[in-house]
């Protein structure tokens, strides 16, 4: 007998058709004498939905009575699917994530879990039930519910499968695995079988949505493998572990695009030892994240100094750094919605010489104009115009992936 956690996405459990599918599978899967665990995320829109609804009655709503209220998405999910499977004739028990054990920081809209105590989980388990748990959510040490952020219910998900020691942890979406490009924009995007955890983190980071970075840093902290497959057919998905061999004959192994990335300039800082650290140092204090950063060399005893947020963090980051970059004789502060980030990721790419010229050469090809440029070992990402980022995928996916490239 195996113990395996499913975990499904809105898209899977959107309608009444679709939970009936989602039962299915997960009835098939307990009927093969395994333990089941499902972890559910809200249906389709209902997160947005119940944003919206806030906005009409306080839109400075506490981060608290938010967390109350986006909590309610996952709980209705959790109670339909089971009443689906009750439905089919199987025992089942939902539970919200305070009953399955979840407790997390009491960071509301972003908590991180701080422990999972799985004891109802378990008893339910040796009833031969199977446990369906609302995602995303968990409860703090005042006991209030509070909420994990974007992609919270994989994280769930994961923690779920490394604190109950299962031997597997499959991500069910709407696409059927991980993709060399996002297969709904790019034509001849292929399916992975295979990918590392390193490189599924570079991909989750740099805006490719099958799974969120957390939990693919929770997989690999837990050594927990992953199989990421479509609910909507029962072909064979991509599983996600620490080694990959099938990859290394691959130069890169994937093309992924964030759009969610603003631009901030400071212009004219003067040039002395100091004044990046003690920037960068004040927007940490904020819990601003920073990515690309991007520094002029010093002339006429200035510089300029570049980097790109998310657009949540850009009004913080400029309302901080305007009268900031007076204080320090900076000449002023310039931002740019407008951009997007695109990125190339693979395991390949540190034992090949030329990967850089092959991306550069296909967006200059295409006309596209270059931004910023940031490298590591395993990725390469440029800021380009936004308006460039479909097309720039799409040009930088041909050319390592419509024909060879390199021997």
């Amino acid at each position: 007998m195996s113990l395996i956690v499913q975990k499904f996405g809105g898209s899977s459990v959107a309608d009444s058709e679709r939970l009936f599918r989602v039962a299915d599978i997960v009835t098939k899967t307990y009927a093969k004498s395994n333990n089941v665990i499902v972890v559910v995320s809200a249906q389709g829109d209902t997160t947005d939905d119940l944003l919206a609804k806030a906005a009409q009655v306080n839109e400075n709503a506490s981060k608290r009575e938010m967390d109350v209220l986006l909590s309610a998405g996952e709980q209705m999910s959790a109670s339909l699917l089971a009443m689906a499977i009750e439905k089919l004739g199987f025992p089942v028990v939902s539970l919200l994530g305070w009953q399955a054990g979840f407790v997390t920081s009491s960071t509301y809209g972003s908590a991180r879990i701080k422990r999972i105590e799985p004891d109802r989980i378990q008893k339910e388990l040796d009833k031969k039930n199977i446990v369906v748990v609302a995602g995303f959510q968990g409860i703090n040490r005042y006991r209030d519910v509070t909420t994990l952020g974007r992609g919270g219910s994989d994280t769930s998900a994961v923690a779920i499968a490394a604190a109950m020691h299962a031997d597997l942890c499959q991500i069910f979406t709407d696409v059927e695995g991980v993709y060399t490009a996002d297969p709904r924009k790019v034509k001849n995007a292929r399916k992975l079988s295979v990918i590392s955890y390193d490189e599924m983190l570079e991909l989750a980071s740099l805006g490719a949505q099958v799974l969120n970075n957390r939990s693919v840093e929770m997989a690999k902290k837990y050594g927990i493998e992953l199989e990421v497959l479509s609910s909507m057919s029962s072909k064979p998905g991509t599983i996600v572990r620490e080694a990959a061999n099938k990859m290394e004959e691959m130069l890169i192994t994937g093309v992924a695009k964030d759009e969610d990335v603003a631009r901030v300039s400071i212009i004219g800082v003067p040039d002395r030892p100091g004044l990046a650290f003690k920037i960068f140092s004040k927007l940490a204090a904020k819990n601003i994240n920073i990515d690309i950063i991007l520094q002029s060399v010093g002339r006429n005893g200035t510089k300029d100094i570049s980097f790109t947020v998310s657009h949540a963090n850009l009004k913080p980051t400029i309302d901080l750094l305007d009268p900031y970059s007076e204080l320090i004789g900076a000449t002023t502060v310039l931002y740019d919605e407008n951009v997007a980030k695109v990125s190339i990721v693979g395991a390949g790419m540190e034992s090949h010489a030329g990967t850089a010229a092959h991306m550069f050469e296909a967006l200059y090809e295409a006309n596209i104009n270059i931004h910023m440029i940031s490298t590591s070992e395993i990725k390469i990402s440029v800021l380009i115009d936004y308006e460039d980022a479909d097309k720039a995928v799409a040009v930088i996916h041909d050319k390592f992936f419509g024909k060879p490239v390199l021997d």
